[in-house]
């Protein structure tokens, strides 16, 4: 459905289709405090991604499904995109199929289509094992057409093992966690249940809120609560200074990345921070958070796919990393998803 007509960049596959591996995450959508963009360049700048072979978009906040599906009907045939969506159940919930199928609908709804190209799923309570019957009820619509491919989102090892197993090979394809040189906890359990079931991880949190970026190196800590950070910026800040390490720490990582990335021909941090992420081989894509309209990173973006890192380069980041809290946030914060828990 959505590999013709753009063009060429680093791709994978996940289920029947071929994707790219930098996605555009659309969750800035769901507030004005991430700046905002009228509608109609925002869709203008979906055709930009598109026409550079950045066709896949994920998520469902705000009016993120509603742009999207309007943006898809309206492009021509030889240009394809491909929308990942989720269905998240934060309350106690009884997942008949009536509420399944009423949540898939709205999905189809929103975004103007017959079938969800990728529905990923995140169920709030583990202690509510509802959460293996919305997935059974999942995998029958998937089975009816309604689904293309079902994904997991913010779920833990165990539980993504535990449904892996229980529905079977090939349901689940991917889980949608978060994954960075700040917070490497996917190293730590996940990694291995996604490779013992053919899982691919799609990542955010990548850039943490854009700090992995040139745009901080030599820059004093800012504060925490000042009204010039985004929401992100907020939370990966408190990680950085709270869970990770701090300030002065993290400027060290800072000029490792800019010297790693001089090395390879003026490579941004970003870049470096991205294709880190991206050589775990259970790492499907990493989702970018984008600012439609607002701010554009495409042709610095272009520049991941041709990096590669050496094992000088891995090396000199081990280093640093080493010098962190980063292997203990998976016991200081729990796996991967717990902070939403």
């Amino acid at each position: 459905m959505a590999s013709e007509g753009v063009a060429t960049v680093e791709s994978f596959r996940l289920g029947p289709f071929t994707l790219p591996r930098l996605w555009n995450g659309l969750w800035q959508l769901s507030s004005n405090a991430w700046g905002s963009a009228p509608s109609a360049k925002i869709r203008q700048e979906m055709l930009v991604h598109v026409e550079q072979g950045y066709f896949a978009f994920a998520d469902h906040y705000g009016s993120a499904e509603v742009l999207f599906g309007q943006f898809r009907q309206a492009l021509p045939p030889t240009k394809k995109a491909f929308g990942a969506t989720k269905w998240c159940v934060f309350r106690k919930t009884d997942p008949t199929r009536q509420v399944v199928e009423a949540a898939v609908q709205e999905r189809l709804e929103r975004m103007q289509c017959e079938r969800v190209d990728l529905l990923q799923f995140h169920w709030q309570d583990y202690g509510d094992r509802g959460y293996l019957t919305a997935l059974y009820h999942l995998r029958d619509l998937q089975q009816e057409g309604k689904i293309s491919l079902l994904g997991l989102c913010n779920f833990d090892s165990a539980h993504t093992d535990e449904i892996c197993t229980e529905l079977g090979p090939g349901v689940i394809v991917s889980n949608q966690v978060q994954f960075s040189l700040i917070d490497v906890r996917p190293l730590h359990g996940m990694g291995h249940v996604c490779l013992k079931h053919d899982v691919k991880l799609l990542t955010y949190g990548t850039l943490c809120g854009g700090f992995l970026s040139d745009k901080w190196l030599g820059q004093p800590e800012p504060d925490l609560y000042h009204g010039s950070l985004t929401p992100s910026q907020r939370k990966y800040l408190d990680m950085i200074l709270k869970a990770w390490g701090d300030w002065n720490l993290f400027q060290t990582l800072l000029s490792t990345l800019r010297s790693i990335g001089d090395r390879h021909g003026g490579a941004s941090i970003a870049n470096v921070a991205t294709r880190w992420v991206l050589d775990h081989p259970f790492v499907g894509a990493v989702l970018i958070g984008t600012r439609m309209g607002i701010v554009d990173h495409i042709a610095d973006n272009r520049k991941v796919d041709n990096l590669r890192l050496s094992r000088d380069d891995l090396l000199e980041i081990d280093q640093v990393l080493a010098q962190s809290n980063g292997a203990r946030m998976v016991v200081s914060i729990g796996d991967c998803g717990a902070e939403y828990r």
